[in-house]
């Protein structure tokens, strides 16, 4: 097995260094820590970048737990920041947002829904259409746990399919839609040139979108996760679906790791830093072309702008433990802390005796 000090070290640095990206999305397993990262990776960019935007796509938001500040679905300038904005959205809304009539509720809503994912690719879409006229350098998307990313990613393609199968359906029964509209009152804004009208307009951004998503000078995937097996899995099958979508990802965030650090009797502990760097092999193995960057775990949150900046360091310079293996600092430290240990075993066996002698 592979010591801390033989393998190799990255950071995110690639990722503030490449400016023409405009795409960047942090993903992985719930509960390894993506809004914390997204949120300080977003914060690095803030300060080579003249806009960014980071946006929570997550339905369970907790990007304003992160900055402890409240967000919207309306760009919100972070406090402390000139040129740091988030929101949050949430993808999956009604239809009647999205094409926006009760016309819709009839027979063409049916057709519609009979296309698997149409009203969540449809939202997507229309939150895409507003992003692309905002003017921000950089968007940063805090995404849901792998599964609801998955399917975010491959929202354009089914809306492409989508709005390809529809236009099959009007060519073929068009006639017959114009006199179900007609006949049951729907009047021509809510009627099926309209509503296709309103999809083919989609289109144009879609396909734009699907061409950036595609191209690795714009958009990168940063996965996020913790040197546990479930985690390993979860980001091999991430990176492999990124690939069959032909999404760049060379980014690999492995956080909550144990340092052997301080003097550590517990046997506990002691195993889950056995068993991390079990799994922090085979991370090394599998991506050797990954920049992978290594996040101690804290004994606090790291909740607010301050302790997110404060945190940021170890994003752009690998961690250091402050005390080395083998070392006499280390053999002086671990004096002193059994010291104390003894100091504080003969303090308690004191009181003990005392309370025996009271009784």
């Amino acid at each position: 097995m592979a010591s801390d000090g033989e393998l190799p070290e990255g950071t995110v640095q690639n990722i503030l260094q490449q400016e023409n990206l405009k795409w960047v999305f942090v993903g992985g397993k719930g509960g390894v820590g993506k809004t914390t990262c997204s949120s300080i990776l977003s914060i690095l960019l803030s300060r080579v970048r003249s806009s960014v935007l980071i946006i929570s796509t997550d339905p369970a938001h907790n990007l304003g737990d992160a900055f402890q500040q409240r967000f919207t679905k309306t760009p919100t300038l972070v406090n402390g920041f000139t040129n740091l904005y988030a929101m949050e959205v949430d993808p999956i809304v009604e239809n009647e947002e999205t094409l926006g009539s009760e016309g819709m509720d009839g027979f063409l809503s049916d057709l519609a829904n009979a296309i698997p994912g149409i009203d969540e690719a449809m939202s997507f879409a229309e939150m895409l259409k507003l992003v692309q006229t905002m003017d921000y350098s950089v968007i940063v998307f805090d995404t849901a746990p792998t599964g609801h990313t998955l399917r975010l990613l491959q929202f354009p393609s089914t809306l492409e399919k989508g709005l390809a199968k529809m236009m099959t359906m009007k060519n073929k029964f068009g006639g017959l839609i114009s006199q179900m509209t007609r006949l049951f009152g729907v009047g021509d804004e809510f009627g099926e040139d309209a509503i296709l009208g309103k999809l083919e307009g989609m289109k144009d951004v879609i396909e734009q979108v699907n061409k950036q998503f595609k191209d690795p000078d714009l958009t990168t995937f940063v996965c996020v996760c913790i040197p546990e097996f479930l985690s390993l899995y979860e980001t091999e099958r991430l990176v492999q679906e990124l690939t069959k979508f032909e999404i760049d990802t060379h980014n690999i965030i492995i956080n909550q790791v144990l340092y052997d650090e301080e003097v550590v009797d517990s046997k506990l502990l002691k195993a889950r830093m056995r068993m991390q760097q079990k799994y922090l092999d085979q991370f090394y193995m599998l991506y050797d072309d990954f920049h992978i960057t290594k996040l101690p775990l804290l004994p606090a949150e790291v909740c607010g702008v301050e302790a997110l900046k404060s945190f940021s360091p170890h994003f752009l310079s690998p961690y250091q433990p402050s005390i080395s293996k083998g070392t006499v600092e280390e053999l002086k430290r671990r004096i002193s802390t059994l010291r104390e240990q003894l100091k504080d075993a003969e303090a308690e066996l004191e009181k003990l005796r005392k309370g025996k002698q009271k009784v």
